[in-house]
């Protein structure tokens, strides 16, 4: 049987040392599951952390006729950092692509995949899939119905696919741009699920949390650091190198709040009270997507003896003694 391990929680928890950790334990390799990491020159404020003497190794996995590769942290590899050039689109369909191709080739080496970031809709791209994965937006059809109201669109959803509509909660129904996109995919001719799952997958998800007001110090201690690392000399060179404000990767957190200072419309001290508060309301929106999984097994990283008690938990899974 396939195993899969999961470490999964709010930004500023410490997942990825916990995945290296238990990666040199268990014989694993680390895929990155954040949606910012995947962007070359954007290192910083996407958390990346990597080691001072980290060593780069191109390998066999392509994407977009492109080869890509890995990094090793303490000689575990971790993929899918540093994918796409901050110019490029990317999606959780590329992310699917990639995260299949890698965690199918850690398995042919019998190691264990470990599966680490914050990102949720990415985890779940890899475990159970996503409706929406390669169905494009239709530029058409949202002219056609951008002057619909949203009873117009319900019913025009209900013939299409009553059971989606059975599903709608009450901010769904009321929501156009999420209306829009459930007929868009309603009527595609391409499938409307890409089926992620494999034969005879064992999954754990370890989920890594801290109370409030600990997550939110570490939080702050963290974008302090990422202040003195730079941050804002790395805004700086990927405008110089070409990045927009307008492209994909300058919306990441971290980077989009400094379009303001670097136009004179807000000081350097207001942006990085921006970034922390950022930070915070996001890990607060990771924690609600994460709650809504009832399999996580989670872990508080300030309670004493938790790296071990992961290890226990994990080696029982491993060794299938739960």
């Amino acid at each position: 049987m396939k195993k899969l391990l999961i470490i999964c929680g709010p930004t500023a928890t410490g997942k990825t040392q916990v995945g290296v950790k238990l990666a040199q334990q268990f014989n694993g390799e680390i895929v990155s599951a954040d949606s910012r990491q995947v962007y070359r020159g954007m290192d910083i404020a996407t958390g990346k952390d990597l080691p001072v003497n980290f060593k780069f190794q191109i390998s066999n996995f392509k994407f977009r006729n492109r080869r890509i590769g890995c990094y090793f942290w303490n000689n575990i590899p971790v993929w899918l950092l540093d994918v796409v050039s901050p110019r490029e689109n990317f999606s959780v369909a590329g992310y699917h692509e990639l995260a299949h191709q890698v965690i199918t080739g850690i398995w042919q080496k019998d190691k264990l995949p470990i599966l680490v970031g914050g990102t949720g809709l990415y985890i779940k791209a890899v475990t159970s899939g996503i409706d929406t994965l390669g169905v494009p937006p239709n530029r058409e059809l949202r002219q056609a119905y951008e002057n619909k109201s949203t009873v117009e669109l319900l019913d025009i959803l209900f013939h299409l696919d009553p059971e989606v509509v059975g599903r709608l909660n009450s901010s769904d129904r009321k929501n156009k741009v999420r209306l829009l996109r459930k007929i868009e995919i309603a009527q595609s001719d391409l499938p409307k699920k890409i089926n992620s799952e494999w034969d005879n997958l064992d999954v754990i998800m370890i989920g890594l949390m801290a109370k409030p007001e600990i997550l939110k110090v570490r939080i702050n201690s963290r974008v302090d650091q990422w202040i003195k690392e730079g941050l804002e000399k790395e805004v700086i060179k990927l405008l110089a190198n070409g990045v927009r404000w307008e492209d994909q990767a300058m919306s990441a957190l971290g980077y989009r709040e400094w379009r303001p200072y670097f136009e004179k419309k807000m000081s350097r001290e207001a942006v990085i009270a921006k970034i922390k508060n950022g930070e915070w309301q996001y890990a607060r929106r990771q924690m609600t997507w994460f709650k809504r999984e009832k399999e996580i097994v989670w872990f508080d990283i300030s309670e004493s003896n938790v790296e071990q008690r992961m290890v226990e938990k994990v080696e029982k899974w491993y060794n299938n003694t739960i």
